[in-house]
């Protein structure tokens, strides 16, 4: 088994306000710490990744496809089908905290330093 603290990966911010930590992988999904500041955005995106996340504080809107919109706050999941087009936003004066998976694994994103 192998184990790893959010504190010892390198956080990197890759747009303005969103910052990701790229924790462990395994062999068939991987594993990100998410920080979202108030009033920042995670632009449109896709990936073949199915990612399924957890909010551990704050609120989210995600932008599904362009104009399908869902809110999401503490305690709550999600999953995102690969290929489907999405973003999201923290419209709040609070930080958004959580955590993303991706299968298969996501293990040198493109941000990744």
């Amino acid at each position: 088994m192998e184990s790893m603290s959010a504190s010892d990966g390198e956080t990197v911010e890759v747009v303005d306000g969103v910052y990701l930590t790229q924790l462990l992988a395994g062999q068939r999904m991987s594993c990100q710490h998410v920080h979202i500041e108030a009033g920042a955005r995670v632009p449109a995106h896709q990936h073949h990744f199915e990612q399924a996340g957890y909010i551990d504080e704050g609120t989210a809107t995600f932008i599904v496809d362009g104009d399908d919109e869902v809110v999401l706050g503490a305690g709550e999941s999600y999953v995102i089908a690969g290929h489907r087009t999405h973003a999201v936003e923290n419209r709040t004066d609070d930080p958004v905290t959580g955590i993303d998976f991706f299968a298969p694994p996501r293990t040198n994103p493109d941000w990744a330093p």
